[in-house]
């Protein structure tokens, strides 16, 4: 779509609505939906997405469920078309068959997600309309195929190359504060002062993934404390009334916590990339920052303990079970148990540290007694540690990590 055509479907689309009002289309939802992907005309086109996306907004939930049924079932593609195309395509290669082929192979309902993006605003409500999608989808598995396909779009229109990075603080507009302290997922934001400690004071930094096409909305945002020294206690890195320094006097950059905020685009990686901007934003605006790492939860830790034989736990210290835990704990993949320790040692990270009475919170007692970890994030390290976890997972530790991982080992063989 050219930007003058753009222009006068927006311009038409206003004005249609105004002078229509509220929506008086009889056709039903389905009835749209299969109207809009016959539609050759964009400004025709760009009417029924509104109504559609207006339409699906205001359905119940089982009004839902129809409608994701609907995508699933009746815009799938035909096997017997794929199969004969494909069967063409194999006869006679050519840019004919190929297109033939591809065509038969995608389902309508992708096309239909993307004539629907077509309207200012569409891809926010899209994201939404995959959150009830993957809540449906709880008690309705027969509508996975319909999520790959929202998968599948969101990956292209998510990638890293349309994301811009925009720094948070608090002069950022309210409305964006609002959703920062919602969306925070790691360590509870309890007001407006607990928020702009964690904004405003010169050792304090917050970064977020925003999208053109959602450009209030964060997709993930990181916080970051710089420091001297790697902390090892969440609660004396967020105390009211501790002492702050200077951006400069800082050696150590401190990611603490990272939130996802838009439940529609589970799956969708970001973190990776945001981290690995904003160490090299760092890295660029402070020459005296030499050592990035993150003071992270354990979430999984007491529940693998659970499962262990009864006593285990009791007797090891705290810091010695986190480490065995985060070197030697394995789902049937090969994979670390923990999610988090998926997500950095993925990045590229290393396990560095383990530190008792972390977070004494309630949530952080719960998850690991309290037990925290520093995975540092060595620029010349990243990829070969990446490429370590990826081909043989890998995980990649300090020495001081193993000695206390080990000290279980050593143990168990000689009793």
């Amino acid at each position: 779509m050219s930007i003058f055509t753009d222009l006068i479907s927006t311009v038409f689309e206003r004005s249609y609505r105004r002078a229509k009002g509220p929506d008086r289309d009889s056709r039903s939802l389905t009835e749209l939906a299969s109207a809009l992907l016959g539609s050759h005309g964009e400004v025709s086109g760009t009417s029924l997405a509104h109504t559609i996306l207006d339409r699906f907004a205001v359905l119940d939930e089982e009004g839902k469920r129809a409608f994701f049924s609907f995508m699933t079932h009746d815009l799938d593609i035909n096997p017997d078309r794929v199969r004969s195309t494909l069967q063409d395509y194999q006869n006679s290669p050519s840019k004919k068959t190929w297109k033939a082929f591809a065509a038969a192979s995608e389902p309508a309902r992708q096309e239909l997600a993307r004539r629907l993006n077509q309207v200012p605003g569409a891809t926010g409500q899209l994201v939404s309309m995959r959150r009830d999608l993957l809540r449906l989808m709880r008690d309705n598995p027969d509508l996975e195929p319909l999520d790959e396909d929202f998968r599948h779009l969101f990956a292209s229109w998510f990638n890293r190359g349309f994301l811009v990075l925009r720094p948070i603080d608090w002069d950022t507009p309210a409305s964006i504060l609002e959703k920062i302290i919602a969306y925070e997922a790691v360590h509870a934001i309890d007001s407006w002062d607990d928020l702009r400690r964690r904004l405003a004071p010169a050792d304090r930094r917050c970064y977020g993934f925003f999208h053109p096409s959602m450009p209030g909305e964060p997709l993930i945002f990181v916080e970051v404390a710089l420091t001297r020294g790697v902390p090892g206690s969440i609660q004396a890195l967020l105390a009211d009334g501790r002492k702050t320094i200077e951006a400069e006097e800082a050696d150590t950059a401190v990611f603490y916590s990272i939130s996802n905020c838009q439940a529609g685009l589970a799956g969708i990686s970001f973190g990776n990339s945001l981290i690995k901007q904003v160490v090299a934003d760092l890295s660029r605006d402070h020459g005296n920052l030499s050592t990035f790492v993150t003071l992270s939860p354990i979430p999984g830790l007491n529940r693998w303990l659970s499962n262990m034989e009864p006593g285990f736990a009791e007797r090891w210290d705290n810091r010695v079970l986190a480490a065995h835990y985060l070197l030697e704990a394995k789902r049937s993949d090969g994979m670390p148990y923990d999610p988090v320790a998926r997500f950095h040692l993925g990045n590229g990270a290393r396990v560095h540290a383990v530190h008792n009475n972390a977070d004494t919170s309630l949530n952080g007692m719960k998850q690991s007694n309290g037990t925290m970890v520093n995975y540092l994030y060595d620029l010349d390290q990243i990829s070969r540690n990446h490429e370590k976890f990826a081909g043989s997972r890998t995980v990649v530790s300090s020495p001081e990590v193993q000695q206390l991982s080990a000290s279980i080992k050593t143990s168990s063989l000689g009793a």
